[in-house]
């Protein structure tokens, strides 16, 4: 395959099979010939912005592998987002990724890969990202609903970096009463407030050459943004009740489930701090919006359960596991977590989980006093197992009036409206099929 080298007029082309270009024009032109799959671009790019290079020049090749070479993070970002293949610091990488051997370096390379699960379509940009970010120290705004694993995406972006042997911080915003937020973040001397007995770092001390992250920054009160704001600027603060000045080398990871935006307009969160935090945005899809990762999730929670509970691993059965995918999960990965240990817990001795085991909220319906929750069922285009689907929706009625019944039976017949012979007769049927 040869490749396209487009590079700046005063470095000099490399010694491969590729066709050189040393403007912008002739880049295009020599895309446009369609003599090459893989364009490799060092920046600056002659006579052109990067961006509009690469949105001319995958117009012109839609299929056309772009690698941009340079240091510029802002720019990468948008690289990506326009649709480059990689970016990356220097040529020799970009030459490894254009042979097609950077698969064969993650596993070595890449240990924070382990902390993620899960390589859907939706997530691979974020493990990009984590890939181009983790060796910088720019501050990195996550976004994201609650339960997407935001705190998680922070830990890989510091495993990612130079300063993965340092410690890493966590602060929750929403923790801690105003009045103790800021001692939490800058520490205090003794006796700075009534209270304060002895003195004590900050958590950003803590973080020095670091990272810090602060999650769900946008319930951060205003007065303590306008501290931390001097923090990011000036990279020095004071601890509490103290004159003295302390340099400070950490990074700024932040996550926020809120419109920061909305934020703004209304007064409750300061603009000038957002656009320091948000040098660079990383936004986390919701667990819906990647079915495939649901999979690997569940092997991955059973096995954390089974191990934390020192029981036998458990399966999913394939009905289950499908059932699974299709789930919205409102609560996103949070949501399946907790799902998950639920089931374990509730399947006893049994290896299998089926779906009833997760018990999952769809739609309720009021039985008597009680509400159940049950599962909406619709008609496919093809076929039906109607025996099947009405034994799944007796399991999944029982065995929520006998968890609501405390495993009364005669509680839970009641429950359902029927004769505790009635109830005894279906559970030995439902047991004879698990």
């Amino acid at each position: 395959m040869r490749h396209l080298y487009l590079h700046p007029p005063e470095s000099p082309p490399l010694s491969l099979d590729v066709e050189a270009a040393a403007c912008a024009r002739q880049g295009l032109e020599y895309v446009q010939s369609k003599l090459c799959r893989v364009a490799i671009v060092e920046l600056p790019v002659n006579g052109m912005c990067p961006e509009a290079w690469l949105t001319a020049a995958l117009a012109l090749r839609p299929d056309l592998s772009v690698i941009f070479v340079g240091s510029n993070v802002g720019q990468a970002v948008r690289c990506l987002r326009l649709g480059a293949a990689d970016y990356v610091e220097n040529r020799e990488k970009a030459l490894l990724v254009a042979a097609g051997v950077r698969p064969l370096l993650p596993p070595m390379v890449e240990p924070w890969r382990r902390l993620l699960i899960g390589d859907s379509p939706a997530m691979r940009p974020v493990l990009d990202m984590i890939r181009l970010l983790g060796p910088r120290r720019s501050s990195v705004l996550i976004t994201g609903e609650t339960g997407t694993g935001k705190e998680v995406v922070a830990r890989a972006l510091h495993a990612a970096s130079p300063r993965l042997r340092e410690a890493m911080v966590s602060v929750n915003c929403t923790a801690l009463p105003e009045a103790l937020l800021e001692a939490e973040l800058f520490g205090h001397v003794k006796g700075a407030y009534t209270g304060a007995f002895q003195a004590r770092k900050g958590r950003f001390e803590e973080a020095d050459r670091g990272t810090i992250f602060l999650d769900e920054i946008g319930d951060m009160p205003v007065e303590t943004q306008a501290k931390l704001l001097r923090v990011l600027q000036e990279r020095e603060f004071q601890r509490l009740g103290s004159g003295d000045l302390i340099k400070l080398d950490v990074r700024v990871v932040s996550a926020t489930n809120a419109n920061l935006e909305e934020k703004i307009d209304r007064g409750k969160f300061r603009e000038d701090l957002f656009y320091r935090l948000n040098v660079v945005p990383l936004h986390l899809p919701p667990l819906r919006e990647r079915a495939e990762d649901v999979a690997p999730l569940l092997a991955h929670f059973i096995d954390k359960v089974c191990r934390a509970e020192e029981v036998p691993s458990k399966r999913v059965s394939a009905d289950a596991l499908e059932r699974l995918a299709e789930y919205p999960w409102p609560g996103n990965v949070r949501q399946l977590e907790n799902t998950v240990e639920r089931a374990v817990a509730m399947s006893g001795e049994r290896q299998m989980l089926h779906y009833v085991d997760f018990s999952l909220p769809v739609k309720t319906a009021s039985v008597g006093l009680t509400t159940i929750i049950v599962e909406p069922v619709a008609v496919p285009e093809v076929d039906i197992d109607f025996a099947a689907t009405v034994q799944r929706l007796e399991r999944t009625l029982i065995e929520q009036a006998l968890r609501r019944a405390k495993g009364n039976k005669k509680q839970a017949a009641d429950m359902l409206r029927l004769k505790r012979t009635t109830l005894n007769a279906k559970l030995k049927s439902l047991e004879e099929v698990a």
